[in-house]
């Protein structure tokens, strides 16, 4: 399988996109760093890590916390989320066994 240097896109992603990426993705949606129809696929890791790097800063004033958000993005950040895990678990993910420590 040959080796590639792109992000596949958020919707084309296993589990619903219930990874570390996936969660960038949403949170530069609820803060407006991207329009809600980009995916990132295509995405080199470079451009994936920018988009990390300004999901981070925009978090920071409140203090990483959904419930610190102001109404207007807390009501953004649990539509967003509420419909992809809806999604994620229509796919087949659980959320209990992608946190149990695999022995």
């Amino acid at each position: 399988m040959p080796v590639t240097n792109t992000y596949a896109g958020v919707h084309n992603e296993p589990n619903g996109a219930m990874s570390r990426t996936g969660n960038i993705i949403r949170d530069a949606w609820v803060f407006e760093l991207i329009p809600e129809t980009q995916t990132c696929e295509g995405w080199t890791m470079g451009q994936v890590e920018g988009l990390y790097d300004q999901v981070t800063e925009a978090w920071m004033p409140y203090g990483h916390l959904v419930s610190n958000l102001p109404a207007e993005l807390r009501e953004r950040h649990n539509r967003i989320y509420t419909k992809a895990i809806k999604a994620a678990k229509e796919q087949g993910w659980d959320p209990e066994a992608s946190t149990r420590d695999e022995i």
